[in-house]
Parts: C-alpha cells; sequence; structure tokens
C-alpha cells in the first residue's frame, strides 16, 4: 500500500524516475520552457521549486556577505552556508555553470515571490499514443508584475 506517499511511479525504477526529473529540470533551466507530458510535468514541478527556492536563498546570502564586508566571522558562516546551498543544487546536476546561472540570474527574478515559478499548460493530445501533452514554463517576474489580481473588494463594490 502506498498510503501518504505523494508522487506517481511513473512505471519506472527509482533511478530512471530521479534521472528523468533531473534530466527534464536541467532542460528547463536552460531553454525556460519544455514540451513534455502531463504527468511529468507534475512530477517535476515541486523538484524544479525546491531548487529554485534554494536558490533564493543562496542569492539572499549572496547579498549580504557583499554588504557585510570581506573580514568577518559572521561573513564566514554566511559564505559556508551560500557554499552548501549550492552544493545541494549542485548534487542534482553537476554543472557549476547551470548552478551560477540558477542562483545568480533566475533566483534574483523570483525574490520577492514565495513560490509558484512554474506553470503548466495544456496542450491536448499527442498524435502517435494520444499521451496528454503540456508545456511547463517558468514564470518570468515582469510577466508576473504586470497581471497583478485587483482587490476583491473593487470587484464587489462594481457589481453592486
Amino acid at each position: 500500500m502506498r498510503h501518504r506517499v505523494s508522487g506517481s511511479k511513473m512505471n519506472m525504477p527509482h533511478s530512471q524516475r530521479v534521472a528523468l526529473k533531473r534530466n527534464l529540470a536541467r532542460e528547463l533551466f536552460e531553454h525556460g520552457t519544455i514540451v513534455t507530458t502531463v504527468t511529468r510535468a507534475k512530477e517535476v514541478r515541486p523538484f524544479v521549486e525546491s531548487i529554485i527556492t534554494k536558490a533564493k536563498k543562496a542569492s539572499i546570502l549572496s547579498t549580504e556577505i557583499v554588504s557585510k564586508g570581506p573580514d568577518n566571522a559572521e561573513t564566514q558562516e554566511l559564505k559556508s552556508r551560500n557554499l552548501a546551498l549550492r552544493r545541494e543544487i549542485n548534487r542534482n546536476f553537476n554543472d557549476r555553470k547551470l548552478v551560477r546561472k540558477i542562483c545568480d540570474e533566475l533566483a534574483v527574478k523570483y525574490r520577492e515571490r514565495n513560490g509558484g515559478y512554474t506553470r503548466i499548460v495544456k496542450l491536448g493530445m499527442r498524435r502517435g499514443d494520444a499521451s496528454e501533452m503540456a508545456v511547463l514554463q517558468l514564470i518570468d517576474n515582469e510577466e508576473w508584475q504586470n497581471k497583478k489580481p485587483e482587490k476583491k473588494t473593487e470587484k464587489k463594490q462594481e457589481k453592486k
């Protein structure tokens, strides 16, 4: 029984599932958007969002390190925590350039955003085997700021 176990097995062994998640996440970070099946997109989404959250913490630590100054006991602690977070991300990809891109470029975009860094848009059925396809993409920060929802109280007053 699989009570309270999150995620699906996707009909493959654990090592293949992990490799699939890592490869999909790598492609998403490199290209910003990928086309895959809905099931795979739903599986890789929490993995990607946890990586971005770690990268956000690392980028915040980087700015604190710069503001504190080079020779400080607190700075050394911040540097070690920053390095630990970057190593946690690197454990999944084994690519320092990609980790640098995630922490220094992508994470800065999402600094003011609390989760919800990805979007899944369904495309329809694949022609060959009728699998439901979807686009998994990173949400751009500029796009998010332009489409902020209006306050609910204003909408209620307009209806009256």
